[in-house]
């Protein structure tokens, strides 16, 4: 298998703060590999390293010379004043540009420009890569690619760059935190299609169902080092359960067998006169090795929640628009005691406006929220909390409380946000210098400072580690009282929530009883009984506008997609085989014929491939 990158001994400091220092390691052909740490380990700086928009303070990153590489930060930065089409054509080559021309022609007023246009198009071939650039975008809902990006949310934003980044056709893509802000049908697509495609994968992402159905490798970066599973999530969690116990009995043994040097060492030195000098280093690299830490510090998420009353609150006939779009329509719900809810839904539909209208942020254009005396808000919002640039992490918290009542125990700020990971030193940082995780941990600790009962959760998973999420479920499930739950994490929701209320758009809001999985199981299954109910009806029912109905897989299409499907995996076989060969080191008899077959096998590849992309559109 050919080698796509070699890192070597590549070291990362930040101030007097190590990020990982020699890490080495290769990504072959074909690798998917995702990077798991806790936030400030240096996750986003590896990728920039390797992308090569950082430089390390020591070692190398070496590319394959031909290797085409696309790099996607979490806040992509898009063309200002381009459309949605302008933007995604970026950097796409010679078809990519004689699409942007005929876009252009298309909406001015010049003959002579268009006409320029369309023999432009027909001289390249590029009608077809114009209408799988619009189908890109349709799947990843967005239909008016005439849009400005200035105008476009994060979420909106995001998608934009993805279809950017996947039509360039890239041999190897970078992805820092691809699903953030990324509604669940979304991802889900995104998690498919990067699972099927041949494409080689380094991403960073805390969104675990995407890393287990999508990683074949795993680099953990833990205590400056990198450790190296090759399986998915659910292996490396297996794994890395065993390396933590293995190096805690291995620090066991050290400790036990320094004890003995120590009385040794401790001797009056005549005592010691003689003795083989290889002991007393030796007795100074246990003492050395005796001091590595491997219990993990974790976030301490120890608050009780407040008292709570059985009346919670009361949703009596609301309705809520802004213009054409209606969020809610005469919606009413009685929510329970303990009751913990999650919301999913696309982006746009409304869920942050729901949970704004409840706290009284927002007000309702007709109907009633009736909330409990004893209920006590807490808001972890999507936006954050507006802290001053400015000002110390401690002085921040010091001005919202100056004495935090924690289980009956009173203390300080100060004790409180190291419950939080932030040390006395973290503590004197300017906000302005805090990473995007840290940055999260400081809001959840001043949400849980006031030890609400009733939590609302605003996307809380965006920017917190794998490690910090895990606690959070952990705290959500003992906590008592009640929440809501807004999130794209599918695991998240699933280890949280009680049942889900699922925002279908046109104020239509569906209550769930069971967990994200287990709708999405429903909703696949009700998928299924739909066709099977349209396949029987008769030809005058199934007749809808051509312009409201979705192309579906003719008989033909159906059958060559099921083949292409094998045929792919047959000629990527033959492919690797030759890959080993050419690798191998041994002489080869034809090598102009397997030459010749191996640039053949590549072209046929990417010409079924593309074909197997535009009928997956239809399914």
């Amino acid at each position: 298998m050919a080698v796509f990158l070699q890192i070597e001994n590549l070291t990362k400091s930040v101030g007097e703060r190590m990020l990982f220092e020699d890490v080495s390691f290769g990504i072959n052909e074909g690798d998917k590999i995702g990077i798991v740490a806790k936030n400030g380990t240096g996750k986003s700086t590896l990728l920039k390293i390797i992308s090569g928009q950082l430089t390390p303070d020591s070692g190398s990153v070496v590319f394959r010379g031909d290797l085409k590489v696309c790099y996607l930060d979490q806040c992509p930065e898009l063309p200002q004043g381009a459309s949605i089409i302008e933007a995604c054509l970026q950097d796409g080559g010679p078809a990519a540009e004689a699409v942007k021309r005929y876009e252009t022609a298309l909406t001015s007023d010049n003959r002579d420009l268009l006409a320029k246009a369309i023999h432009d198009m027909d001289t390249i071939g590029a009608w077809d890569y114009e209408e799988r650039v619009k189908q890109m975008l349709s799947r990843l809902k967005l239909h008016d690619v005439t849009m400005k990006v200035d105008v476009l949310s994060g979420g909106q934003r995001k998608r934009v760059a993805l279809a950017r980044a996947i039509m360039q056709q890239p041999d190897m893509i970078i992805l820092d935190e691809p699903t953030n802000h990324l509604d669940v049908e979304v991802i889900e697509w995104l998690e498919n299609y990067l699972r099927r495609q041949r494409v080689t994968l380094l991403m960073v992402t805390h969104d675990r169902y995407f890393l287990d159905r999508v990683c074949n490798r795993i680099i953990e970066l833990d205590d400056r080092k990198a450790y190296f599973y090759d399986g998915n999530y659910d292996y490396y969690l297996r794994r890395r359960l065993e390396r933590i116990e293995a190096m805690n009995a291995e620090l066991a043994r050290v400790k036990n067998t320094l004890r003995k040097e120590q009385e040794w060492m401790s001797r009056q030195p005549q005592a010691r006169a003689g003795k083989a000098k290889f002991r007393i280093d030796r007795f100074y690299d246990l003492k050395e090795r005796s001091q590595q830490r491997h219990v993990e510090e974790n976030v301490n998420l120890e608050v009780k929640a407040g008292y709570i009353g059985s009346k919670i609150f009361e949703a009596e006939h609301i309705s809520k628009r802004f213009g054409d779009k209606i969020i809610l329509d005469d919606f009413s719900y009685t929510f329970s005691r303990y009751e913990k809810l999650g919301i999913v839904g696309a982006n746009g539909v409304g869920k942050s406006t729901f949970i704004k209208m409840l706290q009284g942020i927002v007000s309702p254009d007709s109907g009633e929220w009736n909330v409990g005396e004893t209920v006590r808000f807490g808001y972890y919002s999507q936006e954050g909390i507006a802290f001053d640039d400015n000002k110390k992490v401690i002085d921040a918290v010091t001005e919202i409380a100056e004495d935090i009542e924690l289980n009956g125990i009173h203390i300080a700020p100060m004790q409180f946000l190291q419950k939080f990971l932030f040390s006395v030193p973290d503590q004197q940082k300017y906000i302005h210098t805090l990473s995007g995780g840290e940055h999260c941990r400081l809001h959840l600790a001043t949400v849980l400072m006031r030890r609400p009962n009733f939590l609302i959760l605003d996307e809380p998973t965006n920017d917190l580690d794998i490690v910090t999420l895990g606690i959070l479920e952990e705290y959500l499930a003992d906590f008592k009282g009640c929440a809501i739950v807004i999130s794209h994490d599918r695991y998240f929701l699933d280890n949280v929530v009680d049942h889900i209320f699922v925002m279908e758009g046109n104020g239509v809001v569906k209550d769930f009883p069971g967990t994200y999985s287990e709708y999405h199981q429903w909703k696949l299954e009700r998928e299924k009984e739909i066709e099977k109910e349209n396949a029987v009806a008769a030809p005058t029912d199934r007749v809808r506008p051509h312009a409201n109905r979705k192309e579906k897989l003719t008989f033909k299409e159906r059958k060559e997609f099921e083949a292409l499907e094998a045929e792919i995996e047959a000629l990527n076989a033959e492919k690797a085989e030759l890959d080993s060969l050419f690798n191998s080191g041994e002489t080869i008899s034809d090598i102009d014929v397997k030459s010749a077959r191996y640039t053949e096998l590549v072209d046929i590849i990417d010409e079924k491939e593309m074909r197997w992309l535009e009928l997956s559109e239809k399914v």
